[in-house]
């Protein structure tokens, strides 16, 4: 059973998702929060795999919450439930850890298996969603920890260049990275490359180690800095 907390202060929102999450043989709801804070909470007592967390909420936001939750809960995934007008946020999220983001206006099956797809350790990346977000984000700075961002107090002339980094790739591995780039599962990339799920799972792997992030999200910004993806306009 994949555990799934459910933060937001509208209490109509926690009810579909409930409906819809529970509707499935392989996911429980384990507890819902209105606020950060019992979020906070929530995850301290309930400890569940995936929390869909809201942004904007009274009191402690889904932000705070986010960084609050991943510094005690490191094994936790949190997805952002977000509308599109909360980037600025969501890039903050990105920074805090947070495995992806869900639009509030998907539908049942795009949201079973986004929980389904976090709680297997991947990052939520559909291409509907990230696009925009990561596109923007990278633009912007490299993340904290990744190949192309100094440490604190360090020299940033002094770090490894992204491109250098994405250098270290094999070319299967480029591959690879494009296609995560694009929102594909291990699965599908399994099925475009012809290759086996584990072959990726260990091509994914090496990227991760090679760049120097911690998860997808992070390599694929790391893409976009790199100029091997280009934004589209």
């Amino acid at each position: 059973m994949i555990r799934v907390g459910l933060v937001d202060d509208q209490a109509m929102v926690r009810v579909g998702l409930k409906m819809i999450l529970e509707s499935e043989a392989d996911i429980e709801v384990c507890g819902e929060a209105a606020d950060g804070s019992e979020a906070v909470a929530l995850v301290a007592q309930s400890r569940p795999e995936v929390v869909l967390m809201d942004i904007r909420m009274p009191g402690m936001d889904g932000l705070t919450a986010t960084r609050a939750v991943l510094a005690a809960h490191p094994d936790v995934r949190v997805v952002i439930l977000t509308t599109f007008d909360d980037d600025e946020y969501v890039y903050e999220a990105l920074r805090a850890g947070a495995s992806g983001f869900l639009l509030k206006s998907a539908d049942g099956d795009t949201l079973v298996n986004a929980v389904r797809i976090v709680a297997a350790g991947e990052a939520l990346l559909a291409p509907e969603v990230t696009r925009r977000v990561i596109e923007k984000f990278a633009a912007g700075f490299s993340l904290p920890g990744s190949a192309g961002a100094a440490a604190p107090g360090e020299d940033p002339d002094a770090h490894v260049p992204t491109a250098e980094a994405i250098g270290d790739l094999s070319e299967r591995e480029v591959e690879v990275l494009l296609l995560m780039a694009r929102g594909f599962s291990n699965q599908e990339i399994a099925s475009e490359l012809f290759v086996s799920n584990t072959t990726v799972k260990t091509h994914v792997s090496h990227i991760l180690t090679k760049l120097g992030v911690r998860d997808r999200v992070q390599a694929v910004v790391e893409a976009y800095n790199s100029g091997i993806v280009i934004p589209r306009p």
